[in-house]
């Protein structure tokens, strides 16, 4: 099974069948946290439904088409990362993620959008990154604006959560800009 390590405590593992109930278990504990930002919280109301969604996630990776991930911190289940998916032709990827509550405030997601950078400019030869998040989602936009990426505007209302839009901000990172900020 793929495992990515992205530091000492740090590492994005794909996920199978058996992680179901911990994914369930986790993404519940952090159920009013996560459904500020996430459509899809409140339809996972049951371990068995991430049974098709794992093997969606496990064809994405066959495919090499970007990856699901969970993150493990500690060796406990934390969160998930990965590319929405790939686009060969125009050589560009998008990133998405998310991190339990009781997880917050550690540096995970920094250093793992950070590893995930290098894995998409290295492993997919792609040359642009994209990272969208909630306007108001003020945590989330603290990755991309830390690690440099560029902010490239706003899609109004672009995306729907249980009973209104919201707006979201759009970032980008180039492979060139990637390089530079590295060496900084």
């Amino acid at each position: 099974m793929f495992v990515h390590q992205v530091s000492e405590d740090i590492s994005l593992k794909l996920v199978g069948q058996k992680d179901a109930e911990v994914l369930f278990a986790l993404v519940d504990e952090s159920r009013e946290h996560l459904r500020e930002w996430l459509p899809w919280v409140d339809s996972m109301t049951d371990a068995d439904q991430y049974g098709p969604i794992i093997e969606a996630w496990l064809q994405q990776f066959a495919e090499e088409d970007g990856f699901q991930a969970g993150i493990l911190y500690k060796g406990n289940l934390a969160g998930f990362a990965g590319f929405h998916s790939v686009n060969y032709v125009n050589k560009q990827t998008s990133i998405g993620f998310w991190l339990a509550e009781a997880y917050q405030g550690k540096g995970i997601m920094h250093a793992v959008v950070s590893s995930l950078l290098d894995y998409a400019f290295d492993e997919y030869n792609v040359h642009r990154v994209e990272i969208r998040c909630g306007m108001e989602n003020k945590r989330s936009r603290a990755i991309p604006e830390r690690l440099g990426f560029k902010k490239e505007g706003i899609i109004r209302d672009g995306e729907y959560l249980y009973d209104h839009y919201h707006d979201l901000i759009v970032y980008s990172m180039l492979e060139d800009d990637w390089k530079k900020h590295r060496k900084s």
